[in-house]
């Protein structure tokens, strides 16, 4: 898995907050939407099938899962 700058887990971490009617209980949907955004610069359409950094969405999810923002 590749290692990206703290920095960006970061403000992914903050993006995810932000987003309306965040969840923690679908944290998994919104670090998705979080990478799909950082990559492509728009948020995903109901039925969008483009690729996402993996790596990057496992290690926000994981961050995010390990200190329970």
């Amino acid at each position: 898995m590749a290692d990206h700058s703290e920095s960006l887990i970061k403000s992914l971490i903050k993006k995810v907050k932000e987003y309306p009617r965040f969840s923690k209980g679908e944290i998994e949907k919104f670090c998705w939407m979080a990478v799909h955004e950082h990559k492509h610069g728009v948020l995903p359409s109901e039925y969008d099938i483009r690729e996402i950094d993996e790596d990057l969405y496992l290690e926000l999810l994981q961050e995010f899962k390990s200190n329970i923002h």
